[in-house]
């Protein structure tokens, strides 16, 4: 699997829903940018950890890291491996005494996690090709809709169609259906 390493590029506040944030990573060796959308909790940890700020008592992301060397395992790496219905999906990857082991992980705690030990923060090739920003000619950046929720999806799609915009329309509509037919299946699945 072709690795490509990202660092933090800048978080900011969202406007919908107005409680979350848009974490940006960057190639370290390109320009492409990679945005994942988290909770406040989350970016209030990674800011902290951006700032190289001490809190006064640990938070739970220090809590781990203090474990992790208190017991002599190395953190190695960071991947975020899938994206799915525009949710990030990461593996933590450690090693002890020789032995590799694999922990999955929501990505705004990997990465969390990552700045604090100063772990490499890793994506696969195929995410960053189908998932980055892309700039538009006026140096805005426009978003693919795997990165957006379903109900944003449903808001744009009103939005297309009041706007006589139906190629925009169909698109996010299919994207609707197939994630529906997703959730549909999944929930059999799991009877």
């Amino acid at each position: 699997m072709n690795e490509i390493e990202l660092l933090i590029h800048d978080m900011s506040s969202t406007i919908q829903p107005a409680d979350a944030y848009a974490l940006v990573l960057e190639e370290k060796y390109g320009t492409r940018k990679l945005p994942i959308i988290i909770g406040a909790q989350e970016a209030y940890s990674i800011k902290i950890a951006m700032t190289k700020y001490k809190s006064p008592r640990p938070l739970t992301h220090d809590l781990f890291i203090t474990l992790i060397r208190k017991m002599e395992v190395e953190f190695t790496k960071v991947l975020i491996y899938l994206v799915k219905d525009g949710v990030f999906y990461s593996y933590l990857y450690f090693t002890k005494d020789g032995n590799e082991y694999v922990i999955d992980s929501r990505t705004s705690d990997a990465i969390a996690l990552a700045l604090r030990y100063k772990a490499p923060i890793f994506t696969t090739a195929e995410i960053m090709d189908n998932e980055h920003l892309n700039e538009e000619s006026n140096g805005s950046f426009s978003i693919t809709i795997n990165m957006v929720n379903i109900d944003i999806l449903r808001d744009e799609l009103n939005k297309a169609i009041k706007e006589e915009n139906y190629e925009q329309a169909s698109r996010i509509r299919d994207e609707i259906l197939r994630r529906e037919k997703s959730s549909s299946d999944a929930e059999s699945n799991n009877i």
